[in-house]
């Protein structure tokens, strides 16, 4: 059943909503045949992430995706089968008064943040009536089946699996991107770690444990808020795209952004990769392999009940040292603490963090994606 879809999308830190939506507007498209126009109000932030967007433009088309700027000076727009305002952002008021006015009214979704908390399933797909006189209904992604679970295209574990097992392609994929490690006549090739975080003052801590480690590590690091602190470890000023600075065992290497089924390409070269946010946090989950989240920090601390709430699911099956290891880590590290010891403590799990990361994609991927689930929802609807 085709439909259109309206989504709205105010860019509030930096990449995550934007990546997001536009992963969702182009799945919608490509496996459901909706119609979908995607109204973001900071263009220059989605061509970053869409090269060969039109930062300027009021609308242009992507993957099928009608792209449209959402301009604070609103100008009428019929409005969708379905509408969704993406993380609690605000529907122009002359755009509700369409929606009251259209005939038969449109689906009116608020999708939330991503969160692993238990109480989200209560409140997952409950209505909410507005002063419009139109019911909102929340849905909340997630990890647990009585939640819409988490964005996820149709074949992408198995097109990760075929990439790994296909080590011609991965060399190809790195050298596409000017990555090219130097491999040890003893060790062989460094171990690769993606790095894209927010400031971090512990950071230089970490950077030190990777540069005085026995093996050599890669670290390969898109542009973004984190340059300052590798800036000030290294000891140089403005790191750009492409520059590349080695100390003793660590080699950095700065990366431009890329598109996203690169990014994806990317997670899954590397043995290891930190990650910001939402987009990038579920993208690391699906390369399955070990990863630190560096979770969006709340003024009232709420992002500690969130950590915490997804370690309670995530650490299940792993051993007791092995989970006590990573909580250390990654408390740490959004703690903005000093890393050299809990690092090294969670070295000495290396092997199991790994087959654990693969299992809990694994067990993620039986459940329904989010795209589905949403179009299910509206199914059930009408």
């Amino acid at each position: 059943m085709k439909a259109s879809w309206d989504i709205f999308c105010t860019v509030v830190d930096n990449f995550g909503d934007v990546g997001v939506t536009f992963r969702l507007a182009r799945q919608l498209v490509a496996e459901h045949g909706m119609e979908v126009r995607l109204w973001v109000d900071d263009l220059s932030v989605f061509a970053r992430l869409c090269p060969g967007a039109d930062a300027q433009a009021v609308q242009q088309w992507h993957d099928g995706v009608s792209v449209c700027f959402w301009a604070k000076d609103w100008q009428p727009a019929e409005p969708a089968d379905v509408v969704i305002e993406a993380f609690a952002c605000h529907l122009p008021a002359a755009y509700i008064d369409a929606m009251k006015a259209r005939n038969p009214r449109p689906l009116w979704l608020n999708l939330e943040y991503l969160s692993a908390e238990e109480w989200v399933t209560g409140c997952h797909g409950l209505p909410s009536l507005q002063s419009s006189g139109i019911q909102k209904f929340f849905f909340f992604p997630g990890f647990r089946t009585s939640t819409g679970g988490l964005l996820r295209e149709a074949g992408l574990i198995e097109r990760r699996q075929a990439f790994e097992q296909n080590p011609a392609a991965q060399q190809a994929f790195l050298a596409s991107l000017g990555i090219c490690p130097q491999a040890d006549a003893e060790q062989g090739p460094p171990r690769l770690i993606s790095l894209f975080a927010y400031e971090h003052a512990g950071l230089g801590s970490w950077l030190d444990c990777l540069a005085f480690d026995d093996r050599k590590t890669h670290l390969l690091v898109p542009e973004g808020r984190i340059l300052g602190d590798l800036e000030r470890w290294l000891g140089v000023d403005a790191l750009k795209a492409g520059d590349l600075n080695q100390r003793n065992a660590l080699t950095i290497q700065v990366l431009p952004f890329v598109r996203q089924e690169d990014y994806d390409r990317l997670l899954w070269c590397c043995a290891f990769n930190v990650v910001r946010g939402e987009d990038s946090f579920v993208r690391a989950q699906w390369a399955g392999r070990p990863l630190i989240w560096h979770i969006y920090e709340q003024d009232d601390d709420a992002h500690w009940a969130k950590l915490d709430a997804f370690l309670e699911l995530y650490l299940a099956g792993l051993s007791t040292e092995a989970g006590q290891a990573l909580t250390e880590v990654w408390r740490h590290w959004n703690a903005g603490q000093t890393m050299t010891q809990s690092w090294n403590t969670l070295e000495k799990h290396r092997a199991e963090l790994a087959a654990h990361a693969e299992r809990w994609c694994l067990e993620q991927a039986l459940q329904d994606d989010l795209t589905t689930a949403l179009v299910t929802f509206y199914r059930n609807w009408i």
